[in-house]
C-alpha cells in the first residue's frame, strides 16, 4: 500500500498530459476545418465507448471516451477515425458537397491535416514565451571553470577560464547550447571556437562517448566533453525575445529528435532508448512529482507537457499512413498526379501505416517493461 500511495500521481498526470496535448492537436484540425466550411461530425478525447458528451450548434459531437491514448475529430463524409472516405461520398448532394472535407481542394485538405501538427508547434512555443517572459531563462555563460583531467577537453587544449564563443561556426551564448550540442552530437568532432583571456584561439575537440542513467532510470548515451560551468543566472526576455528564443528551443528538439531517430536506424544509439506510453506514464509522473511543493510539481509537469507536445507534432508529421505525415504524402502524390489515389492503393498504404505504428508500439511499450524502473515498481507492489 505504501508504494501504491506514494506513486498515486504517475497515472493522473499521464492522463492529464495526454487529454490536453490531445485536445490541442485534434483543435487545430476542427477549427482549420470549420474555417475551411468542412462540417465535424465527432470530436473525440479517447477512443473506444463514450463516457459522456455533448452536441454544439454546429451539430458536432463532443465526447469523452473510454481509453485515453488519443483522439481524433471525425469529419462528414469519414468513414471512420482515419479521415478516409466513406461509400457515400459519390452519391453527396451538391449541398452535402459543400460541407464534405472530401469534396474541399487539395489545399484546404492539406491545410486541415497540418493544422494537428501545427496547433502542437504553437502551444509549445506560446507555453515557452510565457515560461521564459515570466519566470526568465536559466543561462550559465559558457566558461569552462573546471576541465576533468583526462577528458576529451582536456586532451584537446581547453583550459579553465576559457569562453566558447562558437561551435562549428555557430556562435553560441550559453553553456546550455554547447552541452546541447554535445549530448546529441554523440562522438561528432566539433570545432571550438574561444576566448582565452582576449585572444582567439581554435581547437578540435572529438567528445567522448558515455552512458547516462536519467531521473527515470533509462540509461542513454552521450557526447561528453569534460568542463563544467559553475556560474549561473537567469536571463530576462522582452515578449520579442521570449518568442525567439522558445523558436530556438523548438528547433532544437525537434533536430536533436530527428538526429537520435537516425542514430538508432545506423546504430549509433542504442534503440533500447525508445519509450513507449509506459514511458510516457512514468516520466509524466516523475515530472509532477519533482521540486519541493505543488507549484513546482505544476510547473515540472508543464515543461515536460511542452515537450511532449514538439514530440507530438513532428511524430505526427512522419510520413506514414495513418499519421498526419501520410495524409500530405497522399496530397503530395495527388498534387503531381492531378487526381487522387485510388482507394484500394489508399487502404493499402493504410494498413502498411497501422502495421507500422502497431509494430513502433509494441517494441517501445516491450523496452518500457525491460526498464530497471518498472521492474523494481512491481517487485515492491507485490513484497
Amino acid at each position: 500500500m505504501g508504494l501504491l500511495t506514494e506513486n498515486w500521481i504517475y497515472l493522473p498526470a499521464f492522463v492529464v498530459v495526454i487529454t490536453v496535448l490531445v485536445f490541442i492537436h485534434e483543435y487545430g484540425h476542427y477549427k482549420v476545418a470549420r474555417l475551411c466550411g468542412v462540417k465535424v461530425d465527432v470530436f473525440s478525447i479517447g477512443f473506444g465507448k463514450e463516457l459522456f458528451g455533448w452536441y454544439d450548434k454546429n451539430g458536432c459531437r463532443w465526447k469523452i471516451s473510454a481509453v485515453p491514448f488519443g483522439g481524433y475529430v471525425k469529419f462528414f463524409g469519414d468513414a471512420g477515425v482515419a479521415s478516409n472516405a466513406d461509400g457515400s461520398v459519390s452519391e453527396m448532394s451538391e449541398e452535402e458537397k459543400k460541407v464534405s472535407f472530401h469534396h474541399k481542394p487539395l489545399w484546404q485538405r492539406s491545410a486541415v491535416v497540418f493544422a494537428g501538427p501545427a496547433a502542437n508547434y504553437i502551444f509549445a512555443i506560446v507555453a515557452m514565451s510565457i515560461l521564459y517572459l515570466t519566470l526568465g531563462q536559466a543561462n550559465t555563460p559558457p566558461v569552462a571553470t573546471e576541465v576533468i583531467a583526462q577528458s576529451a577537453a582536456e586532451q584537446a587544449g581547453i583550459k579553465a577560464g576559457d569562453r566558447i564563443t562558437a561551435v562549428n561556426g555557430t556562435k553560441i551564448t550559453s553553456f546550455e547550447e554547447l552541452r546541447q550540442k554535445v549530448i546529441v552530437g554523440l562522438s561528432e568532432p566539433l570545432r571550438l571556437d574561444i576566448d582565452r583571456a582576449g585572444t582567439p584561439v581554435q581547437l578540435n575537440v572529438t567528445p567522448k562517448v558515455v552512458e547516462f542513467t536519467d531521473r527515470s532510470g533509462n540509461v542513454q548515451k552521450i557526447g561528453q566533453l569534460g568542463i563544467r560551468s559553475t556560474k549561473r543566472e537567469f536571463k530576462e526576455h522582452t515578449v520579442g525575445s521570449a518568442f525567439v528564443g522558445a523558436v530556438d528551443q523548438t528547433w532544437f528538439v525537434t533536430t536533436a529528435t530527428l538526429k537520435g531517430a537516425w542514430q538508432m536506424i545506423t546504430g549509433a544509439r542504442d534503440s533500447s532508448e525508445l519509450s513507449g506510453p509506459l514511458g510516457i506514464i512514468k516520466m509524466s509522473g516523475d515530472a509532477a512529482k519533482r521540486g519541493d511543493g505543488i507549484g513546482s510539481g505544476l510547473l515540472s509537469l508543464f515543461n515536460f507537457m511542452i515537450f511532449v507536445s514538439i514530440s507530438l507534432g513532428l511524430i505526427n508529421l512522419f510520413p506514414i499512413p495513418m499519421l498526419d505525415g501520410g495524409h500530405l504524402l497522399f496530397y503530395f502524390i495527388e498534387a503531381i498526379r492531378g487526381k487522387p489515389l485510388s482507394e484500394k492503393s489508399m487502404e493499402f498504404g493504410f494498413r502498411i501505416g497501422l502495421t507500422l505504428v502497431l509494430m513502433l508500439m509494441i517494441f517501445a511499450t516491450w523496452n518500457d517493461l525491460n526498464k530497471p524502473w518498472i521492474k523494481d515498481f512491481f517487485s515492491g507492489l507485490f513484497s
